[in-house]
């Protein structure tokens, strides 16, 4: 079993930064993939970015590359997201993810654990 508790979420301007974290319970968190994903009012679910157990590997949706930055500290069981360049368009609820196995994905169904979101809200 593992929980997931995401944080740093908030409000802040167009241009400005926020950097999440995901802290994660459980035994297993460093032999997994983690991943983010985000939900916008009235859209559906959407990949954000992943990284692989081992950090070796990191995924990001086109609307974020070279924005924001995956990463993880497998000793303190957390997972981050560094957003910069913060868009209006990024405004979404973030969730984090545990993957079923070690290596990045972008697709939601091979993540069987989800945080409760934080609410990222960037105004224009």
């Amino acid at each position: 079993q593992v929980q997931l508790v995401e944080s740093g979420g908030g409000l802040v301007q167009a241009g400005g930064s926020l950097r999440l974290s995901c802290a994660a319970s459980g035994r297993t968190f460093s032999s997994v993939a983690m991943g983010w994903f985000r939900q916008a009012p009235g859209k559906e679910r959407e990949f954000v970015s992943a990284i692989s157990w081992s950090g070796g590997s990191r995924y990001y949706a086109d609307s974020v590359k070279g924005r924001f930055t995956i990463s993880r500290d497998n000793a303190k069981n957390t997972v981050y997201l560094q957003m910069n360049s913060l868009k209006p368009e990024d405004t979404a609820v973030y969730y984090c993810a545990a993957g079923m196995g070690p290596i990045a994905t972008v697709t939601d169904r091979l993540y069987n654990y989800w945080g409760q979101g934080t609410q990222v809200t960037v105004s224009s």
